[in-house]
C-alpha cells in the first residue's frame, strides 16, 4: 500500500492522556532547570523567566513542527496511524550544560549574566554538532545491534527517569503515592478510571490537592507577566567569542553533542521497535538546528526527540499530544505561568508520571530484541549505575562540605580512592564507566549482542572504536586529550585482537552458538 491517500488524523483522544505525560516530562525539566539558575547561579528573574524559558519554548515550538509532519508524512507511506515522536529539552545534557558549562563561568567569576551568554553560545555550538551527526547517524544505526541502542536507553530509564522520581515519591508518600497509585492503575495496569479522565491528569490533580492541603504547595502569581521571545544576538557573540578565548569548555561540549546526536539516533531506533519508522538523519538536523535556534533567543538547553516513545505509542497517541505541548509550554513560558505552576505542582505528584516512562521504555525493549540479547541489553544499561554512583558521592562531598566539614579531600583524592576500595567502593573503576556513560553501554551492548550472533567483525570493529576513542578521552577520561594509552585503551585493543584474530584459527562450525534456538538463523561466523 502506497498509503498516498490514507486519512492520518493528527488527534485521537489517546492523546489527551499522553499529552499529560509529555507535558509533565517537560514541566520538571523546566522548573528544574528555572530553580537551578535563579538559586544557585544567582540569574535575576529576567533572564529566567523573561528569556531562557521562552527561549526554550521556540525551540519546543520549532522542532514539535517538524515531528508532526514527519508523523504526518510517515503515516502515508505507510497507510495506518502513527505515534509522533515525542520532543523536549534533552534531561542528561540539561545538567551536563548547568553543571558543566554555566556552573564553572560563574563559579569563577561570580557574573551571572556572562554565565547566560556562555550558556547559549556553548548551546549554539553544541547545536551545529548535535546537526553532523547526521552524517554518520544513519550508517551508525546500520552497524549497531539494536541491543545496543535500546539497552543504553534503558540505563537511563532504569537509573535518572525512574529510580531518581521514585526516591522523590517515597520523600513525599502522602502525595507521591497518592499519585503513583492512579498511575500504576490507569497507565501501567490500563484500567479504566471514572469518567475515562487521564490518568496522567487525575495523578497532577490529586497530588496537588494533597500538597495544597498539607501545605507543601501554594497558589502564587509571583513572576506572571508576559515575556515575548527575542533574539540575542549580542549575548549569543558575547558568549562564543568567551568560549574561542577559552576553548577548554570546548572539551565538554563535544563529548556532550555526541551523546545528543546518539540519543537522538537511540529513540528513532526505539520508536521503529515499536512500529513507528522515522529518517533518523532528519531527526538529528532537526535536533540540531531546535538547539541553534533555542540559543538565539536565549536558551542554552538542548532539545533532543525525547526518550519515551514506546509509552505514548502505547496509549495509542497520534501528533496531537506534541502539537498541545508544542502550544501549552510557550503559552506558560510567554506569560511567566511556569513560576506559577512551580509554586502550584509538587515534584512528588509528576514523578510518577517519569516512573511509568521508564517502566515502558524497559518493557517494551525486553519485547523488541531477541530474548539472547537481553545479555547485551543488560550489560548496556550497567555504566549507568556507575554514573548515577559517581553523582551521588560527588553530591555527597558537596554536602559535607556546605555543612561545615573541614578538610575534606577532593573527590578522586588517592588516598580517598584507596579507603573507598577498602570498603568496597570500587571509585576508580565507577569513574571510567561514568565518563561516557550511554557510548560505553551503546559499545558493550553493540560487542555482546554481535557475539552472540557470531558476528565477530562487527564486535571487534566495536572493541577497536572504543579504544580509539578512549585514546583521546571521548569516553572513560573527563575531557578530550591528545591521544594517551591507558589501561582501559590497551584492554580495548586487545578486544578487538581478539574478536578479529582468533575466529581465523577456528572451523565455522566450531563458532557456531549452540544455544540459539532452532528457528532463528545463525549468522555467518566473522560478519
Amino acid at each position: 500500500m502506497d498509503g498516498t491517500t490514507y486519512n492520518y488524523k493528527l488527534f485521537a483522544r489517546s492523546d489527551f492522556s499522553a499529552f499529560w505525560a509529555l507535558f509533565t516530562d517537560n514541566l520538571i525539566n523546566l522548573i528544574v532547570l528555572a530553580g537551578v539558575c535563579q538559586f544557585v547561579f544567582n540569574m535575576p528573574a529576567e533572564i529566567v523567566f523573561g528569556r531562557i524559558l521562552p527561549g526554550a519554548a521556540v525551540a519546543i515550538m520549532a522542532g514539535v513542527a517538524v515531528y508532526t509532519w514527519l508523523a504526518k508524512r510517515a503515516a502515508a507511506r505507510h497507510g495506518r496511524d502513527v505515534t509522533a515522536l515525542p520532543y523536549g529539552i534533552s534531561t542528561p545534557v540539561m545538567f551536563v550544560y548547568l553543571f558543566g558549562v554555566i556552573g564553572p563561568i560563574y563559579w569563577s567569576t561570580n557574573d551571572a549574566i556572562l554565565a547566560w551568554q556562555v550558556g547559549i553560545g556553548a548551546g549554539f555550538m553544541g547545536g551545529i554538532v548535535a546537526a553532523f551527526g547526521a552524517i554518520v547517524g544513519p550508517w551508525l544505526k546500520r552497524v549497531t545491534p539494536r541491543a545496543g541502542m535500546l539497552g543504553t536507553l534503558c540505563g537511563i530509564a532504569l537509573v535518572f527517569i525512574g529510580t531518581v522520581p521514585l526516591a522523590t515519591v517515597f520523600e513525599d508518600p502522602f502525595i507521591g503515592f497518592a499519585s503513583m497509585i492512579i498511575i500504576l492503575w490507569g497507565l501501567v495496569g490500563r484500567f479504566r478510571l471514572p469518567f475515562n479522565i487521564p490518568a496522567g491528569l487525575l495523578a497532577l490533580i490529586v497530588g496537588t490537592v494533597v500538597a495544597l492541603g498539607m501545605g507543601k504547595a501554594s497558589i502564587s502569581f509571583e513572576g506572571v507577566g508576559f515575556y515575548p521571545p527575542l533574539p540575542y544576538f549580542g549575548d549569543l557573540i558575547a558568549g562564543i567569542q568567551h568560549l574561542i578565548a577559552n576553548p577548554e569548555l570546548f572539551l565538554v561540549l563535544v563529548p556532550v553533542q555526541i551523546y545528543n546526536f546518539i540519543e537522538t539516533m537511540n529513540n528513532v531506533e526505539s520508536a521503529e521497535a515499536a512500529g513507528d519508522h522515522y529518517p533518523v538523519a532528519t531527526c538529528q538536523v532537526t535536533d540540531g538546528v531546535g538547539t541553534m535556534i533555542g540559543a538565539v533567543f536565549g536558551s542554552p538547553f538542548p532539545t533532543t526527540a525525547y526518550i519515551g516513545h514506546p509509552a505514548y505509542k502505547r496509549m495509542g497517541a497520534h501528533s496531537g499530544y506534541i502539537i498541545a505541548v508544542g502550544l501549552v509550554i510557550p503559552f506558560a513560558a510567554f506569560f511567566g505561568l511556569l513560576a506559577f505552576l512551580n509554586n502550584l505542582i509538587p515534584v512528588a505528584a509528576a514523578a510518577p508520571v517519569l516512573v511509568f516512562v521508564a517502566l515502558s521504555l524497559i518493557t517494551n525493549t525486553a519485547h523488541s530484541v531477541k530474548t539472547e540479547h537481553m545479555a547485551a541489553v543488560t550489560i548496556a544499561m550497567m555504566p549507568h549505575v556507575s554514573s548515577f554512583l559517581v553523582t551521588k558521592w560527588g553530591s555527597l562531598m558537596g554536602a559535607l562540605g556546605s555543612t561545615g566539614v573541614e578538610g575534606l579531600p577532593r573527590l578522586g583524592d588517592e588516598a580517598l580512592t584507596a579507603a573507598l576500595l577498602q570498603q568496597g567502593a570500587h571509585f576508580e573503576g565507577h569513574l571510567a564507566l561514568s565518563q561516557g556513560a550511554i557510548l560505553t553501554g551503546l559499545i558493550w551492548g553493540a560487542i555482546v549482542a554481535s557475539v552472540i550472533d557470531g558476528r565477530f567483525r562487527n564486535a571487534g570493529g566495536f572493541a577497536l572504536a572504543a579504544c580509539c576513542m578512549s585514546l583521546i578521552g571521548i569516553v572513560h577520561s573527563a575531557s578530550l586529550h591528545w591521544p594517551s594509552f591507558s589501561g582501559v585503551s590497551m584492554g580495548y585493543l586487545i578486544a578487538a585482537a581478539f574478536l578479529f584474530i582468533y575466529p581465523l584459527f577456528h572451523k565455522d562450525d566450531e563458532l557456531v552458538n549452540q544455544n540459539l534456538p532452532a528457528d532463528e538463523p545463525q549468522a555467518t561466523p566473522g560478519e
